[in-house]
């Protein structure tokens, strides 16, 4: 494989990873892995072999190492040796990384749902690239030193220390650039969300891993050499120039570490500290809590991300508010499917069941009562009614003063609507008023229109049709019969389950129909 190749990858990879949104959840899997694993694959090489070039270039020009006999020997022994190692380590590591993932090749090839063992190898793959890194290169850190101590202890151990430091830099820049090429694996494994448990660094230990990477370990570098300087040649006087640089290196460094360690901790908290605070706000917003708020103290961009979520939970409060009220003026069924679909709810023909209940005798009552017991009366009889018809999944169509229309059917559809409708006006038969008030219902199933009536920007999901008029007639009748629920021919034919007994009222003529129509009321 040319070298051109996964260059050409992983520049193809990088601009996937500028708007995965958009790219990275739409291509194909076998490709993603294919980037993915060509992207690690040259983030690995190509850091390592930089960092091999660089154990070179420090050994021989940076740090000095103490002169011992037969150089030439040792810098062939040690040119051999780098160059098995290498070609040995780097192949090994690479393909232990890829083959960690293989869950996730098959994983995208199948085109399937990630499961929870995927996703942590994605999110885990670059630190466990990491540790595999970290391990070839302390490994060579202990042979380098070992094979160059036969010659000199103090050669031995300044090597392992060049092999050592540079190896931990060059892993670290191998898991920064994994965690690169792999965000667009990390996104199709992410698309159903978060897992619920961290598993990969928070942001405060990435800046601290990033401080320790940029500038750490160089510090401690300079610290180590002005140590070896020290101790180099015990000669050496308290004012001779090599001592005071030593000295000048060994405390500046030192105060570089504590002082910079300290300041990329306090800075990074300063990041997390109102980052955790809206991920904290965000778990409440998820349990259902919309008032929540998050204090905004930051100027820069994390200041807008806190003023935008407090802008969000605010939309959001208000939509449930409003949702809250529209369920509380508008059917639940008739709520959900605008929610849903829109308010472009045309008409649609269906066979439905109504029923039509009315209060009996309400003028007079109403005549007799003061209002506020007139209307605590209606609302105790109604609150009844609503949560027997929605127990049974009808719809309350509309109040219509002292009375209720309801249909089974529409907008959600039922196939044993006439029975689920029967069931419901026996239980509301037996409902007991406070007040003594007593009331009738009628039923009657058919086909109607059942969409959105209205007009001038004022709507209303509503039922039209012959059968609606009829179960209003119906329950007309029970006025007439002295029953408290009666149904039509057409609702009795449709019922399919096990009922009480139904008996004929005949020769009833309903409002507005010529013949006469057969009603029923069961024996209860």
């Amino acid at each position: 494989m040319s070298l051109r190749r996964p260059f050409n990858a992983l520049a193809e990879l990088a601009a996937e990873v500028r708007s995965p949104g958009e790219t990275d959840a739409l291509a194909p899997g076998s490709r993603l892995w294919e980037l993915g694993r060509i992207g690690v694959m040259t983030g690995i090489l190509t850091t390592n072999l930089i960092g091999a070039g660089a154990v070179v270039v420090i050994a021989l020009f940076v740090v000095p190492l103490p002169i011992v006999g037969r150089t030439a020997h040792i810098e062939l022994v040690n040119a051999v040796l780098s160059a098995v190692y290498v070609a040995v380590a780097a192949p090994l590591g690479t393909f232990i990384g890829v083959y960690s993932m293989r869950n996730v090749r098959r994983w995208l090839r199948a085109g399937a749902q990630p499961t929870e063992v995927e996703i942590r190898q994605v999110l885990q793959g670059p630190m466990r690239l990491f540790a595999v890194q970290v391990a070839l290169w302390l490994l060579a850190a202990v042979l380098f030193g070992f094979v160059n101590g036969t010659y000199s202890g103090e050669l031995g151990l300044r090597v392992f220390f060049i092999v050592a430091s540079t190896g931990v830099v060059t892993a670290s820049l191998a898991y920064l650039l994994t965690e690169l090429g792999l965000r667009p694996l990390a996104a199709r494994a992410l698309t159903g969300g978060l897992p619920r448990e961290t598993l990969v660094l928070g942001v405060a230990t990435r800046s601290v891993v990033g401080w320790i990477l940029g500038t750490g370990v160089q510090l401690f570098g300079i610290v180590a050499i002005g140590v070896m300087a020290l101790t180099h040649d015990p000669s050496l006087t308290a004012h001779g120039a090599e001592h005071q640089l030593g000295v000048a290196m060994v405390v500046l460094g030192g105060i570089g570490l504590l002082v910079g360690l300290g300041a990329v901790i306090v800075v990074s908290r300063i990041t997390a500290d109102p980052i955790d605070s809206v991920r904290r706000a965000l778990a409440e917003v998820e349990r259902g809590r919309f008032d929540v708020r998050v204090a905004v103290y930051d100027g820069t961009q994390i200041g807008r991300l806190q003023l935008g979520f407090n802008q969000m939970v605010a939309g959001l409060e208000e939509r449930e508010a409003l949702r809250e009220a529209f369920g509380t003026y508008v059917d639940p069924d008739v709520a959900a499917a605008i929610m849903n679909d829109g308010v472009e709810m045309s008409g649609e023909a269906v066979e439905v069941t109504c029923m039509f209940i009315d209060i009996r005798n309400f003028t007079s009552f109403a005549e007799q009562t003061p209002p506020d017991q007139v209307l605590a009366a209606i609302n105790e009889l109604f609150t009844q009614f609503v949560e027997v018809i929605h127990a049974h999944h009808g719809r309350v169509d509309k109040f219509i003063g002292d009375g209720l229309m309801a249909v089974f059917g529409a907008p959600r559809r039922l196939v044993d609507h006439a029975d689920r409708a029967l069931q419901a006006a026996l239980e509301i038969a037996v409902a007991q008023s406070s007040a003594g008030l007593s009331f009738g219902i009628g039923l009657n199933s058919g086909k109607v229109v059942a969409g959105n009536v209205g007009g001038a920007g004022r709507l209303e999901f509503g039922v039209i049709g012959d059968a609606v008029n009829v179960a209003a007639r119906v329950e007309a009748a029970t006025r007439e019969t002295g029953d408290t629920v009666l149904l039509s021919e057409h609702t009795r034919e449709l019922l399919r389950g096990e009922h009480p007994e139904l008996v004929e009222r005949p020769g009833i003529t309903l409002k507005g129909k010529t013949e006469p129509v057969a009603l029923y009321t069961p024996a209860i």
